[in-house]
């Protein structure tokens, strides 16, 4: 049965966009790890569930720290391997080489995997959050999109922050030739920017969130700039172990009901494992995460996709738009959201 109607909702957060009005990749994460580590099981054996976790997915941490799908696949004889990933990039790596089941991405990074062919597939939405933005050091100088021509700027390639980064650029009127993008990780693109490496950081929280308590300015955001965050699966795991997708969407449900009544557990536990100090957490959590957010893949996230598409044509990461629109047309899944059951999740 449909998710919602078991879960009482209440607003998580109210997202304004502001006057100076985050594109896409989700990228978000702990200081830049990665999921090279990960035992590469694969998902026939149907020994093993390969999951990612990622600071820039609250629910993912709230189950992990839960340990709600160790208690429930426990009787079936099922393992949880949880990997971290640190940005949109590296859960599309881990994904594409079967390292990962389950991944956490932007929209905009699933549908360039997608587009480019890897066998995806989203299974679920777990935020509609601002995570993106663009920065500049406490001296810069810098105050508008236009006075990036010349400069050089952080952003992590494949991931939302730098197809925020794009799309600022040509809403001012500027290309990427216009900067001297620098491809940094988005732990590795906060610290460019406080050693004074880039004049400019496209960020992610809650990464971003901690630079900008130490005094970094948030110069340029834009709300509509940002993508979804988008749960995705292996078209293998999903044909070969659908009993298992379906237990981590009812996990997803759990962990956006009690995510929505303990905001500031929620908020604690990123605190804990990105190593944030509490507030930043909360303004992570509390303003810049909307996670009360219908979870089936569906016509809201199809225009978004539609809208960022042919900047991927336009910048070369997508050779043309057919791969576009295929990719558009087979990505969103929500059959596993339609019969989502929280209650099936036992607590740990």
């Amino acid at each position: 049965m449909n998710s919602r109607s078991r879960l009482s909702r209440r607003p998580f957060a109210v997202l304004a966009a502001t006057a100076a009005a985050f594109s896409l990749a989700l990228t978000g994460c702990v200081a830049g790890e990665d999921s090279s580590g990960a035992a590469a099981n694969d998902a026939a054996d149907g020994g093993t569930l390969n999951i990612d976790f990622a600071t820039y997915n609250p629910l993912s941490l709230v189950i992990k720290d839960q340990g709600w799908l160790e208690a429930t696949l426990e009787e079936e004889g099922v393992d949880v391997n949880w990997v971290q990933s640190a940005g949109s990039n590296k859960a599309n790596e881990a994904l594409r080489a079967g390292a990962i089941d389950v991944g956490s991405t932007a929209g905009s990074a699933a549908l360039l995997a997608r587009a480019n062919g890897s066998p995806i597939k989203t299974i679920s939405i777990y935020s509609q959050p601002e995570w993106a933005a663009l920065a500049v050091g406490p001296d810069s100088g810098i105050t508008s999109v236009a006075d990036l021509k010349g400069k050089s700027v952080a952003a992590t390639k494949g991931t939302d922050p730098y197809f925020f980064l794009v799309q600022a650029l040509e809403e001012a009127g500027l290309e990427t030739s216009d900067v001297t993008v620098q491809n940094l990780q988005h732990a590795d693109g906060r610290a460019a920017l406080e050693n004074g490496s880039v004049d400019a950081w496209s960020g992610l929280d809650p990464i971003m969130a901690g630079a900008e308590q130490a005094g970094a300015t948030l110069f340029y955001r834009n709300l509509d700039f940002n993508t979804y965050g988008f749960l995705n699966a292996t078209e293998s795991f999903l044909e070969e172990k659908p009993e298992l997708a379906q237990a981590v969407v009812d996990a997803y449900e759990k962990a956006r009901a009690w995510a929505t009544e303990n905001p500031e557990g929620t908020a604690q536990i990123l605190a804990d494992v990105a190593g944030l100090d509490i507030q930043v957490a909360r303004t992570v959590i509390l303003e810049r995460s909307n996670l009360d957010v219908d979870p089936a893949p569906g016509d809201a996230q199809r225009k978004v996709l539609e809208k960022v598409g042919p900047v991927f044509v336009e910048t070369d990461d997508v050779a043309d738009q057919s791969a576009i629109d295929e990719a558009v047309s087979t990505l969103l899944d929500d059959s596993f959201v339609q019969k989502a059951d929280p209650e099936t999740i036992k607590e740990s």
